[in-house]
């Protein structure tokens, strides 16, 4: 349990700043964006609103983690299944700073082929989730719908009806208290699931992949996928894995399906957009990143990389306090959770002297 423990703590530091600066970031957007942007644009279960979704996210710099109160935010105020889950997948995969870092890396080509690889995946999802859902139901989107999230907190929509003046104090209400409200639990769950995930696996990672190719494939897209490590973080690792050994392709579909996904998201897909999404989300990201994985190694007898990777990285005062303001957090909600719910229960005779 100490191992467990120990993990748990180290995935709260390397997601902590992400959640917080997402949060905060959805708070600013949630000032500016209008209801008529979103579903003009992104609102109608079109090809081309997902086609948007998936460039609208290619550039931002945003986690697997931070990039979920983005894509609340987008959904809540009308964007549909398909648009949602388009830019959920191309966001973490690429941003501006992991695109530089690549290029740094890897070269050029590798980077483009990142890139391109990445907003067809995304589009590809969205429009299976138009294909299966065609006729969404043109309804307003609740948290409070799905189960596994906190019900005691809804998110109010962007204001449509008036221009609104910016407010820091409702930009730090929103994320914090109303957003952050409506996936404290799949999000400490999460981060409970990967901890567990995190200390069982062994730390001689590349000597899974041996000399097989498909089961390098197979092996990486299991250990990424629930795995957290944003799209930046993940570029060291896969420079190690490659220079162990691994080929490049392997190591492609752990830059892929890593940042792609984690255990919180997953449980975030399938509270918000459904189980029908969430197989897409997966099934989509896993064969596209084995896929253009496959690719590269048949295309490319060797991938150079030229430079020295240190992985101890080590966590400054920010990270760590990040994550104790962000652990907090959850804790506060599900106090404050807990009280509402036994102040409803009072209410109700149940427990009333």
């Amino acid at each position: 349990m100490e191992a467990v423990g120990g993990a748990f703590w180290e995935l709260s530091v390397d997601m902590g700043i992400y959640i917080l600066l997402g949060l905060l970031a959805a708070g600013v957007l949630h000032q500016f964006i209008r209801e008529e942007w979103i579903q003009k644009h992104l609102g109608k279960n079109t090809n081309n609103a997902v086609v948007k979704a998936a460039l609208l996210g290619t550039p931002l710099p945003l986690c697997s983690c931070s990039v979920i109160p983005f894509a609340a935010t987008l959904r809540r105020n009308g964007a549909s299944k398909g648009a949602t889950l388009s830019f959920l997948i191309s966001t973490p995969i690429t941003g501006v700073d992991s695109i530089l870092a690549t290029f740094g890396m890897f070269g050029g080509v590798f980077t483009l082929y990142r890139v391109a690889s990445s907003v067809v995946i995304a589009m590809v999802a969205g429009m299976l989730m138009n294909l299966f859902e065609p006729n969404e139901p043109k309804k307003a989107f609740s948290f409070t719908a799905a189960a596994p999230l906190n019900t005691t907190t809804s998110i109010p929509s962007i204001g449509k009806d008036t221009k609104k003046n910016f407010s820091l104090y409702d930009v730090f209400h929103y994320a914090f208290i109303t957003l952050l409200g409506s996936f404290s639990k799949p999000l400490f769950l999460g981060l409970l699931i990967g901890a567990f995930i995190t200390a069982a696996m062994p730390a001689n990672l590349h000597q899974f992949f041996g000399d097989n190719r498909f089961l390098g494939y197979v092996i990486a897209v299991a250990i990424a996928a629930p795995m957290y490590v944003c799209a930046t973080a993940s570029l060291p690792i896969a420079a190690s894995l490659v220079l162990a050994g691994v080929s490049p392709g392997a190591a492609f579909i752990f830059l892929s399906a890593g940042p792609a996904t984690n255990t919180v998201t997953m449980g975030v897909v399938k509270s918000m957009l459904g189980m029908r999404a969430l197989i897409i989300y997966l099934s989509v990201i896993m064969g596209g990143s084995v896929l253009f994985g496959a690719l590269i190694d048949v295309g490319l007898d060797t991938l150079s990389v030229g430079m020295n990777v240190d992985m101890d990285e080590q966590h400054g005062l920010l990270q760590e306090g990040a994550a104790v303001i962000m652990l907090g957090l959850i804790g506060w909600h599900f106090i404050s959770g807990w009280f509402k719910k036994s102040d409803k229960s009072c209410s109700g005779g149940s427990c009333c002297s």
